[in-house]
């Protein structure tokens, strides 16, 4: 879809903007989400959304992005455009959900009903959007002019306990308000508090029609804005179409501020003839009640009556002054509730994206500090978040089944099955049987149908170690799998579509046994979209002591011990094993070391096996004597050729050929030791 076509609107909406006042007030209404304001009323050109608090409405929803989208003003209308956020954007009209991201569509001409959905699609912020017109503020001298006049009662808040005392000593009045109140108690959310003041006043006011609930912003203290507008019977809505119920409430609310009290007046259509009828309705009389905290006015709970002559009298004003000081408490309850939740959001938010940043930063039960092992990290931050196969390659017991896994649960496929299978521990057949399954009957032994692995593992990661093991005829339907994303199980005739991320593992040189004609070359090549080498415990003796340390912590936990360390003889003699076995013989080695070790003592050279002591003795034969380092490295070279020789049987051209040098050379160094 053009760029042109993504900002059309329907003809209901073209018409409802051509007639709008040139200058009009785009009200945001946050139905679902964490912000300070529950509505913002805007005039700017170019409008923020996201997380950042640099927003022109921050929304600090963790799934959001810092800065999320913008609103723009164009002619009389508005156009949302989604900041390529991570989550994305959408905007709901008429029942519809229209994708706002790119590339498709990264900006729509907004319409007045609208919903805006943005971020996690399964549980988006949601923001009503209005137009109001902007017009300017009525007379507000002439209003309260007119209001002084027909102002029939006021209570000031501090006769709040003058008029408690009153009604407790009438039974039937405070039992009708206790029951009226009682709800508000429970409600810990803003919306509910609201609906509960609302219920109460309806309760105890028996003429009153309508309530409307307008609260001071957080952000801008001179600032109220309609928290809630409700008609007897009827669930809270939105403003009336044209109508600002802040600004025709304006008279009022300034009487209330200034008098810090509550007010009762008569005949509300004639007291304010010059601005528009308060909420658009004939009122016959009006009870406003403030909302406060300490010495701060909060809010304003206003009570009409606009079907019956019968006016309000000093009883209703006494009692809706009693229904607002319990309001204010419950909505600063509320508040402080939602504050709470939104910090504990925050924090899990924060915490995810910790944890996200802390995973990516380090594989932690992948244990290595070596050059060889850094450089194996950084492939792997490469491949993780790709749908790349990986072929892993090493030695038996280098640990190619944990960086398998790893590169799983670290990827988005996290929350899917991870199955690993190793194709050199069954035969062909039941190999076939166990990777892509069987019908019943497929085979004498098929009483029922399987699934494979493949399926099982739908939408996450197969792991097949000794991938070079694997028949030629199974090749060829692996082959089918990384090309088609299709299975067929033994004995089915239709196939089976899978979504699986291989990665293989081999102890083999697949490119050898390729040459030979034991590996299938077309399969090779696409398993090798990202080789990794892990590299043998011999080329990474850096790590011996940390991987020795963590094994010894694991099973003297497991074991219930209690052991200091390794000795230094100890650590040195691990270190310089060949260690043929890989991290598996080590951790093998450190098992049976803290089975048989005594509590409280460390691990000494003697507790090590006869192979790992062996080297320690062979070092101790051919540490040199003190002197200079030429006469130190002279006597190293004589022992080193000494032994050579005896173990050739003093046959030179042999132990020439085992220390790497010519038969010429060696007569050098026997004519210079004096050999």
């Amino acid at each position: 879809m053009t760029e042109k076509a993504s900002r059309s609107i329907t003809v209901q909406g073209l018409i409802a903007l051509l007639f709008s006042p040139e200058n009009t007030v785009l009200v945001l209404e946050i139905l679902r989400g964490t912000s300070a304001r529950p509505s913002y009323e805007l005039t700017a050109p170019v409008i923020t959304l996201g997380r950042a608090a640099t927003n022109t409405v921050v929304l600090t929803d963790y799934h959001l992005s810092g800065e999320h989208a913008q609103i723009l003003r164009e002619g009389p209308g508005y156009v949302f455009r989604d900041l390529r956020s991570t989550n994305g954007s959408a905007v709901e009209r008429g029942g519809a959900r229209i994708a706002v991201d790119a590339p498709r569509r990264h900006e729509l001409g907004l319409e007045p009903g609208d919903l805006l959905l943005l971020g996690d699609p399964r549980a988006p912020v949601q923001i009503r959007v209005q137009y109001a017109p902007a017009g300017d503020q009525p007379d507000g001298e002439h209003d309260e002019a007119d209001l002084a006049e027909r102002l029939i009662a006021s209570r000031s808040i501090i006769d709040l306990p003058a008029v408690r005392d009153q009604i407790e000593h009438d039974p039937v009045s405070a039992l009708r308000l206790y029951k009226a109140l009682q709800p508000l108690s429970g409600r810990l959310d803003q919306a509910a508090v609201l609906d509960a003041v609302a219920d109460a006043l309806f309760d105890i006011l028996g003429r009153a029609t309508h309530v409307t609930v307008l609260l001071r912003s957080e952000a801008d203290k001179d600032r109220f804005t309609l928290a809630l507008q409700r008609e007897r019977g009827g669930p809270s809505r939105p403003p009336e179409p044209g109508v600002d119920p802040v600004r025709a409430s304006r008279a009022i609310l300034r009487r209330v501020l200034t008098d810090r009290a509550a007010i009762l007046t008569a005949n509300a259509q004639e007291e304010l003839p010059s601005s528009e009828s308060i909420l658009g309705g004939r009122i016959m009389s009006v009870i406003a009640v403030p909302l406060w905290r300490g010495e701060e006015i909060t809010g304003l709970v206003q009570a009409d009556n606009r079907r019956s002559a019968g006016m309000f009298d000093e009883g209703d004003l006494e009692a809706a002054l009693l229904v607002g000081a319990q309001a204010a408490l419950a909505l600063d309850n509320a508040a402080l509730v939602g504050r709470l939740k939104l910090a504990e959001e925050r924090a899990r938010g924060e915490n995810v994206y910790l944890k996200k940043k802390e995973e990516k930063a380090r594989f932690p039960d992948i244990i290595g500090d070596s050059p060889a092992m850094q450089q194996v990290f950084a492939q792997l931050d490469k491949v993780i978040d790709t749908r790349a196969t990986v072929c892993i390659e090493g030695e038996t017991g280098t640990g190619k089944e944990l960086v398998a896994s790893a590169i799983h649960y670290r990827s988005g496929r996290r929350d899917k099955m991870f199955v690993a299978q190793n194709c050199a521990a069954l035969p062909e057949n039941l190999l076939e049987s166990e990777l892509f399954g069987h019908k019943r009957g497929a085979f004498t032994s098929a009483d029922s149908d399987k699934k494979g692995l493949f399926e099982i593992a739908d939408g996450g990661t197969l792991f097949l170690d000794e991938m070079g093991e694997m028949p030629l005829s199974l090749q060829a339907k692996l082959l089918r799998v990384l090309q088609e994303g299709t299975i067929r199980p033994v004995g089915a005739t239709a196939e089976k579509q899978v979504d699986v991320r291989i990665i293989c593992a081999t102890n083999r040189d697949l490119a050898a046994e390729v040459e030979k004609g034991r590996f299938r070359s077309d399969l090779y090549y696409r398993l090798m979209v990202f080789p990794i080498r892990l590299p043998p415990l011999r080329e990474r003796r850096e790590d011996i002591p940390l991987l020795a340390r963590h094994f010894l912590a694991r099973y003297a936990a497991e074991y219930r011990l209690e052991l200091p360390g390794f000795s230094p003889e100890a650590l040195d003699a691990l270190a310089g094993y060949a260690w043929p076995g890989n991290i598996r013989e080590l951790e093998n080695e450190i098992q049976r070391l803290v089975i048989q070790a005594e509590p409280s003592h460390h691990v000494d050279l003697t507790d090590l096996s006869p192979r790992l002591r062996k080297i320690e003795s062979t070092v101790a034969k051919v540490a040199p004597k003190k002197g200079t380092l030429k006469e130190m490295m002279d006597q190293v070279e004589r022992w080193l050729i000494s032994e050579a020789l005896r173990d050739h049987g003093g046959n030179k051209t042999r132990t020439a050929a085992t220390l790497g040098i010519t038969r010429e050379g060696l007569h050098k160094k026997l004519d210079k030791l004096g050999l």
